[in-house]
């Protein structure tokens, strides 16, 4: 049965914990996996720009054995130059997967419902998934364990924040998100995470302090504030969330030995500064190559 990767939701906690594992040994092992996908084919639409999604598939995919075809925005139009119906119903005539990083939600669960095909999503508007692994495996390889810690996300409720929470209620990990009134997770979002949290024991919680919220934390996580279609927002933003930069003083809160991660690109001297992202507590270089390795995992658990 045709498994798709839409959301962290979609893996149960002991399939997440299986991922991340999987994850580490391709890691620690890449040339075990190297013929794994051997001939398969990925299809990778954008229809936003991207750096570290558009190299770690890419790369990925091949060092498994197999090779992407990527599609971007002036060759497919999801929607405009073609139904996303029929892109699905293409695609699946002429590789073993698709990765989708798109805008809205809807489109990914779209393509899942009319392709035949593994569909990966990369990131919308609404989650960023496969990020969120390559966030876990960190915090894992940094600290040793997950259950038990807690990461504060310090910013906008966006889908990095979804994705973060979704993963800690699945994994035991407690996830505050501490951001302005108004910019909260969407409300279905948040409520789905307290649910899933209850299995596992995990507190997922929002507050509007981020001294407070960083209390504790042994993560401390943010992003930009004005994400990739909010740009004509940029000025009206940057004045609400400027008390929400990561700073030395709000790093200084949170426990001795607290790492700072960031999902890239980070726009300095905004939502971080130049002396925590480039400090010892920063692991965000290292998070990014993870990006890699999780991906592979996913594409190896649901291509094979």
């Amino acid at each position: 049965m045709k498994k798709d990767f839409l959301t962290i939701r979609d893996m149960s906690p002991k399939e997440l914990a299986k991922t991340l594992t999987l994850a580490a040994d391709i890691k620690k092992h890449p040339k075990k996996y190297a013929t794994s996908l051997k001939g398969k084919a990925l299809a990778m639409i954008f229809e936003k720009p991207s750096l570290r999604t558009r190299v770690t598939f890419d790369v990925g995919i091949h060092q498994l054995g197999g090779f992407s075809v990527p599609l971007m925005p002036s060759e497919i139009s999801l929607g405009k130059r073609e139904s996303v119906h029929d892109v699905a119903k293409n695609l699946e005539r002429m590789v073993q997967g698709i990765m989708i990083r798109t805008f809205a939600h809807q489109i990914v669960i779209d393509m899942a419902k009319h392709a035949r095909v593994p569909v990966i999503n990369a990131l919308t508007d609404y989650s960023h998934p496969c990020q969120a692994l390559a966030d876990f495996l960190t915090i894992k390889e940094v600290k040793g364990k997950l259950k038990g810690l807690k990461l504060t996300y310090v910013g906008d409720g966006n889908n990095v924040a979804h994705s973060l929470m979704f993963a800690g209620a699945r994994l035991g990990v407690n996830v505050t998100v501490a951001c302005p009134e108004g910019y909260d997770p969407d409300p279905t979002a948040f409520r789905h995470a307290q649910e899933d949290a209850k299995e596992t024991g995990a507190r997922i919680e929002v507050v509007r302090d981020p001294m407070k919220g960083v209390e504790g934390a042994d993560a401390i996580y943010t992003d930009v504030w004005a994400s990739m279609g909010q740009e004509a927002e940029t000025e009206k933003r940057k004045a609400i969330f400027k008390p929400y930069q990561v700073n030395a003083a709000l790093m200084s809160r949170a426990n001795k030995g607290a790492i700072f991660l960031h999902c890239l690109p980070a726009h300095r001297g905004d939502e971080v500064t130049d002396d925590v992202i480039d400090s010892k507590a920063s692991v965000v270089f290292q998070e990014a190559e993870n990006r890699l390795h999780a991906q592979k995992a996913v594409m190896l658990q649901l291509m094979k």
